[in-house]
């Protein structure tokens, strides 16, 4: 195996970083492109022995860490995001051919929120605190204490930004970190890790491990030295996760699954309604938080429908380093077929195809056309089931307390997104949609000064700001009675 092979000109270790050092495995995956099926490379596959190792460097590196000041910690998240800043290009390069995303939107957006992940957090830092409060003459003094180490399992459909809404604040709070990128696009977890050992970060406190959810993934959220875990997935392996931290009492942040609904009322500004609908089919579908459940006033329907499929009809579809492309491939095989599942199933059920429904046949590959479905049924898979595709369903209804009701019905509730030009409507409606963030005729836009997170079946638990710290620290109160000091001079 070659410990080192190149990516779109770009040199990146295949090895795991454990302990400030590369550290191979006997064993392999293949890391395949799913632009056009170029094997990239065969990485390191841990399992219980680097997943022992890496919690036992991380363990190591935690009380120096965690007595760091503020000061220097803040310091090197910064040092870390400037490491981002000169690397943009290359972690951009990367991450496109290893996950299929447009390498525009990695250039402008992607990338550079990374950065910002780490400064944000950073300054966070320096200002978290909490004012004394007096309880009959005692002072009360809230500190928040770093927990131990962390360990973070993150997705594929966007690796390094969404792993550094974790690591930032992990390393901010003072704990150590195994991170655990998903094995369909570990590559830019690697590079983050030169750039973090570039950038001062001492040995053991960052430790990646590279490999399969069942086995590396599992022997670290079993491990009892580890004191969080906080993964970004879906439901299934999220239920094996904390069975499996069930006996050690680890605490669990979890971003799950989502089947978010779109609601479309007639008073809405109908051009921004159906900018926010085909923005849904970003990142080819392949987005936790996508309002995939189109909720469309009846008497604006029919129109609605129209111009939406026009939208989704001349979508460019194509290799995602090409400026003109508006949607990618889907990461895998699998997830290909998956989507085609559910979207076969949904046309035998009686839904009507109004634009794509199915593979792209021109392009081959796992080139997955924008589609658009209606007639379908509330309690139908399409409608309840997370397809994570660029599937969208389309239903109307009458009534705003109709509206509600389509949209709070599934098991789910990470978000939910309103189109609407009555700000009392805004607000009644809001108030009752069951949902960690709801967006209000705009989509996607997120402060980490904001909690984030999901209810019901997409999650526990809330990261941002002081919910980050609050999760990956262990809070404290000290209570000091008054007097009884010895004057020491």
């Amino acid at each position: 195996m070659s410990e080192q092979i190149s990516v779109g000109g770009t040199t990146v270790d295949t090895r795991h970083w454990i302990g400030g050092r590369r550290v191979a495995s006997a064993a392999t995956f293949t890391d395949v492109s799913p632009i056009d099926g170029a094997v990239l490379g065969e990485i390191s596959r841990g399992g219980g022995e680097e997943a022992g190792a890496a919690v036992a460097a991380a363990a190591a590196a935690f009380p120096g860490w965690a007595a760091t000041s503020r000061e220097r910690r803040a310091a090197l998240l910064r040092a870390i995001a400037d490491g981002v800043e000169k690397r943009l290009e290359e972690l951009a390069v990367v991450e496109t051919l290893d996950n299929g995303a447009l390498l525009r939107s990695h250039r402008r957006g992607v990338m550079p929120r990374v950065a910002h992940n780490f400064r944000f957090f950073a300054e966070w830092l320096e200002r978290l605190g909490h004012d004394d409060f007096d309880t009959r003459g005692h002072t009360n003094h809230v500190s928040w204490d770093p927990a131990g180490p962390c360990v973070l399992i993150t997705p594929w459909n966007a690796p390094l930004m969404l792993a550094t809404w974790k690591v930032a604040p992990a390393l901010a709070a003072g704990n150590t970190v195994v991170l655990k990128p998903a094995e369909w696009s570990p590559l830019t977890a690697s590079l983050l890790a030169d750039i973090a050992a570039d950038a001062g970060l001492p040995p053991g406190v960052l430790n990646v491990v590279q490999g399969y959810g069942a086995e590396a993934g599992a022997a670290l959220v079993e491990h009892p030295g580890v004191r969080r875990i906080s993964f970004t997935g879906s439901v299934p392996t999220a239920r094996h996760i904390s069975a499996a931290a069930a006996p050690n009492l680890t605490p669990l942040s979890l971003e799950l699954g989502g089947k978010s609904p779109l609601l479309v009322f007639d008073d809405a500004d109908l051009d921004l309604a159906v900018d926010l609908a085909a923005e849904q089919y970003d990142n080819a579908g392949q987005v936790c938080l996508a309002a995939t459940r189109l909720l469309v006033h009846a008497p604006i329907a029919a129109e609605f429908a129209r111009r939406l499929t026009e939208r989704a009809e001349a979508l460019v579809q194509g290799d995602p380093r090409d400026e003109a492309t508006g949607i990618g491939p889907q990461i895998h095989p699998r997830q290909l077929e998956k989507i085609d599942g559910f979207v076969r199933r949904a046309v035998a059920d009686g839904a009507r195809v109004l634009a794509g429904g199915g593979p792209n046949t021109a392009l081959g590959g796992l080139y997955y056309r924008p589609t658009l479905l209606t007639d379908v049924r509330q309690d139908s898979e399409i409608v309840q089931e997370e397809v994570f595709g660029p599937v969208l369903t389309l239903q109307t209804f009458d009534t705003e307390e109709e509206a509600v009701a389509l949209a709070n019905d599934t098991r789910f509730g990470l978000a939910a997104t309103l189109a609407t030009g009555d700000r009392a409507r805004a607000e009644r409606v809001t108030s009752r949609l069951v949902a960690g963030t709801v967006w209000v005729n705009c989509f996607f836009v997120r402060d980490l000064r904001a909690p984030f997170g999901g209810s019901r079946e997409s999650g526990i638990g809330r990261e941002g700001g002081d919910w980050s710290f609050d999760f990956y620290c262990d809070l404290k109160n000290t209570v000091s009675a008054p007097g009884g000091w010895r004057d020491n001079g």
